[in-house]
């Protein structure tokens, strides 16, 4: 019966992975089809965006106006983690220590193999070049203020780089046994949400500007966030405390770069809010058929 029921708790660990996957991918979906449907992008919208380039010195000042507010943003994350790691490094291993020995104890060989792959997507050279490569691609194709991807792609992998230096010096926290160089917070589940979400933003405020894309992008980050958060602790890389907190970094960093990036950029050209679909002309063609029609 003991083996039994330890083949039994080592597939309900397996099953947690797949099982968060869907319970993300579901709630997006619903959020998605409750979220009112907006018009189409008008093309003489985007089309309209085609203005002069800029001068060396605009493009310098607000350069320097993006990277500052990302700094101040980066600067305000790297306090909170600060306040957060007082916690976690000296009462996080009460929760840790649990965990990561049934962790051990109920691995299953054939999910380890496809966590280890999987868990690369938050490696730092992965995120880095995926985040060059959206860079170069998105100063072609955006419309305008093309120096904007590469600048804000580029301040956020030195940003990161440099405040998770310094959350590594003030908190001297050793990883689980077998990964002692993992340290608070994770830097793999940090990068998922921070360079691939900026990425999703960028891509999404220039070509949809849709609330239903923005939740529908936000849906993917959140599973690959969950995806790296649950293989490192899934292959004792980190502490749980650690990949959660890496979560939460990753999501002030990037909500700080979106900041910057929206108040720099401004709106995006595509978005368009519900009220805005029902004005005057979309309240006329609404009413349309009950005036055109006889009353019953």
């Amino acid at each position: 019966m003991q083996g039994v029921s330890s083949a039994l708790d080592r597939y309900l660990v397996a099953l947690v992975w797949p099982a968060g996957i869907a319970l993300i991918a579901i709630a997006g979906f619903v959020l998605v089809r409750r979220s009112p449907r907006t018009g189409p992008v008008q093309p003489q919208a985007l089309s309209g965006r085609r203005h002069k380039g800029a001068g060396l010195a605009d493009i310098t000042w607000e350069s320097a106006r993006l990277i500052a507010i990302a700094a101040a943003g980066s600067l305000a994350a790297f306090g909170l983690m600060c306040a957060l790691g007082l916690i976690v490094v000296h009462h996080g291993l009460a929760i840790d220590r649990p965990i990561f020995n049934w962790m051990q104890k109920h691995q299953v060989h054939a999910l380890a193999s496809l966590m280890k792959r999987l868990t690369k997507l938050g490696d730092t050279w992965t995120t880095w070049g995926a985040a060059l490569a959206a860079a170069a691609c998105l100063a072609v194709t955006w419309r305008s203020k093309r120096w904007l991807p590469p600048v804000a792609l580029a301040t956020a992998i030195i940003g990161d780089h440099y405040t998770t230096l310094a959350l590594r010096h003030v908190f001297h926290r050793l990883g689980p046994p077998t990964s002692p160089l993992g340290t608070y917070p994770s830097g793999g589940c940090d990068r998922v949400i921070l360079f691939y979400g900026l990425i999703a933003y960028l891509l999404w405020r220039e070509f949809s500007g849709e609330r239903r894309t923005a939740i529908a992008a936000g849906t993917l980050v959140a599973a690959l966030g969950f995806n790296e958060a649950y293989s490192r602790v899934y292959l004792s890389l980190h502490w749980f405390t650690d990949s959660i907190s890496g979560l939460l970094y990753g999501g002030l960093l990037l909500a700080a770069f979106i900041l910057a990036v929206h108040i720099v950029a401004g709106r995006p050209a595509g978005y368009r809010s519900a009220q805005a679909d029902q004005g005057p002309q979309g309240q006329l063609a609404a009413d349309a058929p009950l005036a055109s029609g006889p009353l019953r």
